[in-house]
């Protein structure tokens, strides 16, 4: 583990410091925003431009990076994160700070994919799965800290803002000061949604309302705790929770869908979290503790869908092409993510803070009833010649990876010999 781990630690360094950014600005925004009084529609149009800016980060972002090199790209794409993050502690405006999540999200995108291609430049079939996990476990420690941030410094004044330049100056350090090798050129998925939904229907159709979902709540989830009277550390503690809740929960889903039919987890999975929204909804509560309790069920139930999935859709897809069925799911769940926010705010503006789970309940029943449905026109791979999911962590969201970090994944088709071969012997010329 030692002699895998310490070639990648300074980048994994680099990685937290860039990570703690983005969960606490992440956060920072729709907490100040919703204090500052703008909008719903204002606030999901946050989320909405990020997600945006991240899937076409994804296309365009490897063209740059072959023009100027990775460690340029990566200064400047962080460099470009640092400064919007100041800008919008300086410039406290609602459109102002829209349009800013464009060039972040871009930029995030950026980042990933350049991190994740250099890991996957010191990784072997052997270290993969090791690598992946520690890197996966570092971006959800590095959100969940970072949202954490805004609880104990008052989002009223500029010093979080001032906090969030600060870490993302320490993110570009470990980078430029490493003396491996540049990294093989980036990945860049093509979207092909017909193939997407000919290979798995419920997959295709799954990963868009989770995106729509997930999207909502993630963008929303804030701004419904300060409409109805939380303090932002109380915020931080709440999105949190449903994280880290989402993650305990892949590990038993993961090992049930291995054994039965994958939808039928999925759809059951899905109305768990679509009784714990309408619950939200229907009850009000306005107590903290109830407020926690459904919350944290909904983000349990929530949160272990995206991977189980990923699964189904590579249940159906040769071995050899995980990274693509993959990428592409990735970038539809950001199409997802793009619409949810879009629709949450308004809906919220008209119904209250607590239709936002309305939204998220719509979105949950009908992967729920469109799983059921599909599972009586289609029979289920036996369980013996499915993939598992393996007991891997999951990142705080399927945004925060890129087609790049795909290739890490120990379900994606082996690396080969004869490449391993030569990027050994190049390493060895240039140390």
């Amino acid at each position: 583990m030692r002699r895998n781990l310490l070639p990648v630690m300074a980048l994994l360094l680099g990685t937290l410091f860039l990570f703690l950014g983005n969960g606490l600005h992440g956060l920072l925004l729709p907490v100040r925003g919703a204090a500052e009084g703008y909008s719903n529609e204002v606030l999901g149009l946050l989320g909405t431009t990020w997600a945006a800016g991240f899937v076409l980060g994804c296309f365009v972002s490897p063209k740059l990076v072959m023009r100027v090199g990775h460690v340029r790209a990566f200064s400047t794409f962080v460099a470009l994160i640092l400064v919007n993050a100041l800008l919008t502690g300086i410039v406290v405006d609602a459109y102002w700070w829209v349009a800013l999540r464009v060039i972040t999200g871009f930029c995030t995108a950026g980042t990933s994919m350049i991190i994740e291609s250099w890991l996957n430049e010191r990784a072997t079939n052997e270290s993969r799965g090791m690598i992946f996990s520690f890197y996966i476990s570092i971006t959800l420690i590095g959100v969940v800290g970072g949202q954490m941030l805004v609880g104990i410094f008052d989002p009223a004044t500029t010093i979080l803002f001032m906090i969030c330049g600060i870490v993302y100056g320490f993110a570009i350090m470990p980078t430029l000061m490493s003396t491996a090798a540049t990294p093989q050129p980036l990945r860049s998925i093509k979207l092909d949604l017909p193939l997407l939904y000919r290979n798995s229907p419920v997959s295709f159709i799954g990963i868009l309302m989770i995106g729509i979902a997930n999207g909502a709540y993630g963008t929303l989830g804030a701004v419904f705790g300060s409409r109805v009277g939380l303090d932002p550390s109380t915020i931080a503690l709440l999105l949190s929770v449903t994280i880290f809740l989402g993650a305990i929960m892949q590990f038993p889903a993961g090992k049930l869908s291995d054994r039965i039919d994958r939808r039928y987890v999925l759809a059951a999975l899905s109305a768990l979290a679509a009784f714990a929204a309408l619950a939200m909804v229907a009850i009000m509560p306005s107590d903290p503790l109830w407020i926690f309790i459904f919350v944290g069920i909904y983000g349990a139930a929530a949160n272990a869908l995206y991977p189980i999935a990923v699964a189904h859709a590579n249940d159906f897809a040769k071995p050899d092409e995980f990274v693509k069925v993959s990428g592409g799911l990735l970038l539809l769940f950001g199409i997802g993510t793009i619409i949810g926010p879009t629709l949450g705010g308004p809906v919220m503006t008209a119904a209250g803070p607590y239709a936002l789970f309305a939204v998220t309940a719509i979105a949950h029943l009908l992967i729920s009833a469109y799983a059921i449905y599909r599972s009586r026109t289609r029979a289920a791979i036996p369980a013996e010649d499915r993939e598992n999911v393996p007991n891997l962590p999951i990142s705080a969201s399927p945004m925060s990876s890129t087609p790049e970090g795909l290739s890490l994944d120990p379900r994606a088709a082996p690396f080969p010999e004869e490449e391993a071969f030569d990027e050994e012997q190049r390493r060895e010329e240039h140390p």
